[in-house]
């Protein structure tokens, strides 16, 4: 079983969440966006996350082009920025340790790269299966799903949000 990250205060960190939509073939996007417009997903989204620390890469804050209200904002970015309304933090670890410090649980919001950082610690995955089998340059990192209980289904139209927790967890 993974030994949770603490930050600098040992305290440790709340439950880390990834949460994305993605077809069959770990597609997440095309470098111009997200390539279907899922209106019940971004619902969805909002509800999941709100009240809660939102962790992104900064591609991913361009896209959304502001602050998602109502919850704790981290931006990570190795460029030196100023956001209003977002906490720029330089790296992963120094974004949970920032995010372990307010307490809520922690919601991964993308991109890829920051995806692929976030797996090997995550309690839960929100993934928003897109039956449409689109084609797009960015991918969700590869995993296995035995390594996963389903916890509950949702049917939309036009995906299936399956909530999965880590097994020995």
């Amino acid at each position: 079983m993974q030994q949770p990250i603490r930050n600098q205060r040992t305290k440790s960190l709340p439950t880390v969440s990834i949460i994305v939509a993605m077809t069959s073939e770990r597609v997440i996007g095309t470098r111009q966006g997200l390539p279907w417009h899922l209106p019940e997903d971004l619902l969805l989204f909002k509800r999941k996350t709100l009240g809660k620390t939102v962790i992104m890469g900064h591609k991913t804050h361009q896209s959304i082009g502001r602050p998602l209200q109502g919850r704790h904002n981290i931006v990570l970015s190795r460029a030196p920025l100023t956001i209003t309304g977002v906490q720029v933090c330089s790296s992963f670890i120094e974004g949970l340790a920032e995010a372990a410090r307010h307490g809520q649980p922690i919601f991964v919001i993308g991109g890829a790269e920051l995806y692929k950082k976030s797996l090997p610690i995550a309690s839960e995955l929100h993934i928003s299966w897109v039956e449409e089998n689109t084609a797009g340059d960015i991918h969700f990192p590869p995993f296995d799903l035995d390594d996963w209980s389903v916890l509950s289904i949702s049917e939309y139209s036009g995906f299936n949000h399956i909530h999965y927790q880590r097994n020995n967890t």
